[in-house]
């Protein structure tokens, strides 16, 4: 029953099912992991075991122990919740920065529109991870601070395409009919522009979150996204290079089986999204 149903879906249904899936999972044990810890199933990940360092994967410790023997299993699971975290924050700020500044420039236009139109396309412009590296060695580390980090290469991008489609759309007639029945700017921006601009948005969102993903493990990777008490994959695989020269592969494959997963689940529902909601297929 149902491969008879997977095969009746189409590619975009089924793309769209397999990231969720993959983000579903992730995101189930993220929210799970602490109760998964007070429970006794997963290992406190800030914790030093009475188990041998570079211990390989066994019925203890499924994912073997790294360097410091910290349970590389716990430690991956908690990375995910510390990455879900650092994504949900810099894509909320990037949206409530990005949206209104693409709205009101748009609509407005002028010099405002010119001039916030150059400074987001010379931000945009940049290389992400050099933006984030530069950003964050200024707001320094914690979850906050990277996700400020990551937003900042991520506004222009909502800010183009809500401007984008401002533009095209403040001269449509029922914009016209609303400014002619006495309807004031705001509840234009609000109640008729965005309505028809929030399509455009969930596929940004969801690709934007997975180069999230590769961009926190690079700040990571170089010391400045989390506190070193904090799980992260990025920073784990920085401290597991040493080993992986003399054979010790698990401290080195899971974290990074997780983040490669997580970020096909999340490339892969962006383009089941697209999919979905682009206009063409509806003509």
């Amino acid at each position: 029953m149902l491969r008879h149903r997977w095969h009746k879906l189409s590619l975009s249904d089924r793309l769209l099912l397999v990231g969720a899936v993959i983000c579903g999972a992730f995101l189930l044990l993220a929210v799970f992991a602490p109760l998964g810890q007070a429970l006794g199933w997963l290992a406190n990940p800030q914790e030093f075991l009475d188990f041998p360092i570079h211990a390989p994967p066994s019925p203890q410790h499924w994912f073997g122990t790294n360097r410091l023997g910290y349970d590389v299993f716990s430690r991956t699971i908690f990375g995910a919740q510390a990455a879900l975290q650092v994504v949900l924050a810099a894509t909320l700020l990037s949206l409530g920065v990005g949206v209104p500044l693409g709205l009101l420039s748009g609509y407005r236009g002028g010099w405002p529109d010119r001039g916030l139109l150059f400074l987001m396309d010379t931000i945009y412009t940049l290389p992400g991870l050099l933006l984030a590296v530069t950003v964050a060695f200024v707001v320094g580390k914690g979850v906050l601070n990277a996700a400020i980090a990551l937003s900042v290469a991520y506004i222009p991008q909502y800010y183009r395409v809500v401007r984008n489609h401002t533009v095209s759309l403040k001269n449509e007639v029922f914009i016209e009919a609303a400014r002619a029945l006495g309807a004031s700017t705001p509840r234009i921006l609000w109640r008729y522009l965005l309505v028809n601009v929030l399509p455009s948005i969930p596929v940004l969102l969801t690709l934007n979150a997975a180069d999230a993903i590769l961009t926190l493990a690079g700040l990571g990777f170089l010391g400045l996204g989390l506190p070193p008490q904090v799980p992260e994959w990025g920073q784990d695989l920085r401290q597991a290079l040493d080993g992986l020269s003399v054979g010790i592969w698990w401290t080195t494959f899971f974290p990074g089986l997780a983040m490669t997963l997580l970020v096909v689940g999340l490339s892969l529902l962006g383009e089941g999204l697209g999919e979905r909601l682009d206009p063409s297929r509806f003509s």
